[in-house]
């Protein structure tokens, strides 16, 4: 699946235009474009699903896909409109309590990424107690896609030991972290090019044992 240079158009505009009247002026653009980014995910489903026992043909892409529709409840920022589209694949869609297939689309900032975000209390300590036990594990599963440690993401990393650590283990900077993320600049290109799936497949697929070993962790 190619997507369209006018995705990226749109998102581009609507950045600049992020409001309720010109969203619903140009809507039918952002339909065409909901419309090529789920073939796009069934065709990433379909591929996932050759390596990763985790993914099925049975899920939906449309449950993958996150809205545009941004949350401003609690935010300072009362823009209506996130200006980047994305999506979460796993068996629930992108409503999973568990590793995932991330996929963000953003003019000059698309990315991919493979992981666990903000992981709850029970999940996060046996992922942080696998790790304890058998780092080598996990220094061996980030080397087979071509990662070292220091490739994780350190977003809401705690600054110090968490409860039952010491600040002198060996693993404490990763025992610190509160995500388990992996993620990859893309360019915007990939997404315009007739290997699209293909191509993002190939870099999940390097980020697979990374989520193998977090499955592992949670005996999934």
């Amino acid at each position: 699946m190619i997507l369209s240079k006018d995705i990226f158009h749109f998102l581009s505009e609507l950045k600049h235009h992020n409001n309720r009247d010109w969203f619903n002026e140009n809507k039918h653009r952002h339909i065409e474009a909901k419309e090529q980014i789920e073939t796009l995910i069934g065709g990433l489903i379909a591929k996932l699903a050759e390596f990763d026992p985790h993914i099925n043909h049975g899920i939906s892409p449309r449950k993958c896909l996150f809205r545009i529709y941004r949350d401003i409840r609690f935010s300072k920022d009362k823009t209506p409109y996130k200006t980047w589209y994305s999506a979460g694949i796993s068996i629930d869609g992108r409503k999973l309590d568990g590793p995932e297939y991330y996929l963000h689309i953003e003019p000059g900032a698309s990315y991919l990424a493979t992981g666990y975000w903000r992981p709850h209390r029970d999940h996060l300590q046996q992922i942080r107690q696998e790790i304890d036990y058998n780092a080598k594990a996990l220094f061996s599963a980030l080397k087979e896609g071509g990662f070292q440690k220091k490739d994780l993401s350190t977003h809401g990393k705690l600054k110090r030991a968490p409860a039952g650590y010491s600040e002198e283990d060996e693993h404490i900077e990763l025992l610190k972290l509160k995500n388990f993320i992996l993620n990859i600049k893309v360019p915007d290109s990939v997404f315009l090019s007739k290997d699209a799936e293909s191509s993002i497949a190939e870099e999940y697929k390097k980020m697979y044992p990374f989520k193998r070993f977090i499955h592992h962790a949670l005996d999934q």
